[in-house]
């Protein structure tokens, strides 16, 4: 009965790990792309759910990066977002139906996979770095009390850094308080795009993120579920993974959902804070879903209580798992290729990366140049 207890409470905490990578676009494009609470979190909770049905293992589920930083700088509408969630579903869907999802995976090199997945995780600490130092006092002595309790699987480890972050935060910050909700029955508004959203959508949307999400939420997401859940993450696949991502954009767009992808920083943090069943992701997928139906349009606020140096904290460790999970340098020119895609992967990003190490390591294999 104990170990059950405890299974379920690492289950709870592991579905909470990603909220770092989660929370800071989802609460920027709400409150900065005026992008409505209800649609976005209503869509979120029912991907996290079905994600973790279909799965059992804890693929995340999180907003498009790339997307979310176009529509903080450039201010891309709501009509533009869901053209290029739509754009980005059709062609996922094309990728998994024909086959070339698996292709993609079966030419593509262990060694700049690896390179990938490193390179993301010294950008997710780095980055977690930076989230820190916005509230120094809260970041770094939440940081060390995640240090000591990491070994310990009884004690759910990222519930006691947000709640014990929210509770550092009010006593420190005196002027910040609970926030006044406003409970009711509320379900997404359909968003119908015009023709003219998909000009912008593609270009400044669609074809800047397919890079990243062919990379991180396929390539490198299957390779760390391998890795993480051997067997039990049989249904993990490269078309798979295109498969529900494809599915899920096209489903959410229309509700007013941000566009969606997985990614290995996701599941790094998922596993490090205890989630190993599609039970982590089903526990956040009601919590949202309830959010959003409940509270509608303040469900932003209960989001925002959380600290963004707490985050910082989640973010740090779930990518200095992503580095120490590295596998695939069996040579000389695999350890080479794998050095020149992280170092390309932080300075521009994965899908250069991507592009670089292919023919690099082709290169250096056929013994065209020699190191």
């Amino acid at each position: 009965m104990q170990n059950k207890i405890d299974r379920i409470k690492a289950e709870v905490s592991g579905s909470i790990g990603d909220l770092g990578t989660f929370l800071p676009y989802v609460i920027g494009v709400i409150t900065v792309g005026g992008m409505e609470a209800t649609g976005v979190l209503f869509t979120f909770g029912l991907m996290y759910i079905f994600t973790g049905y279909y799965y059992k293992v804890p693929v995340p589920v999180q907003p498009m990066k790339v997307i979310g930083a176009v529509v903080l700088v450039n201010g891309l509408t709501t009509g533009e977002i869901a053209a290029s969630g739509i754009l980005m579903g059709l062609s996922l869907l094309l990728l998994a139906l024909t086959g070339l999802a698996d292709n993609l995976a079966r030419y593509t090199p262990a060694s700049v996979t690896a390179g990938i997945q490193a390179g993301l995780g010294i950008s997710l600490a780095l980055l977690g770095i930076k989230f820190i130092g916005s509230d120094p006092m809260v970041g770094i002595t939440i940081l060390i009390i995640m240090f000591m309790l990491l070994g310990n699987s009884k004690i759910p480890v990222s519930l006691v850094a947000i709640g014990g972050g929210i509770i550092l935060a009010m006593i420190i910050h005196p002027q910040l308080h609970l926030p006044a909700l406003s409970f009711g029955f509320n379900l997404p508004q359909l968003i119908v795009p015009q023709w003219s959203d998909f000009c912008r959508g593609f270009t400044l949307g669609f074809l800047p993120q397919l890079p990243l999400t062919l990379t991180n939420s396929v390539l490198v997401t299957a390779a760390l579920a391998r890795d993480l859940y051997s067997e039990k993450a049989h249904k993990v696949s490269e078309k798979n993974l295109c498969l529900t991502l494809g599915i899920g954009n096209l489903i959410s767009m229309p509700l007013g959902g941000f566009v969606m992808c997985h990614g290995s920083g996701g599941m790094a943090a998922h596993h490090r804070f205890g989630g190993r069943t599609g039970l982590t992701l089903v526990i956040m997928g009601v919590f949202l879903l309830l959010t959003a139906i409940m509270l509608g349009p303040s469900s932003i606020k209960v989001l925002e209580l959380i600290p963004q140096a707490v985050l910082g904290c989640l973010l740090f460790y779930s990518g200095i798992d992503l580095v120490t999970n590295v596998k695939g340098l069996d040579s000389n020119n695999s350890i080479y290729t794998f050095v020149v895609v992280v170092v390309v992967s932080i300075a521009i990003n994965p899908g250069v990366g991507f592009l670089i190490g292919l023919p690099l390591i082709y290169i250096l294999n056929k013994g065209l140049v020699k190191l």
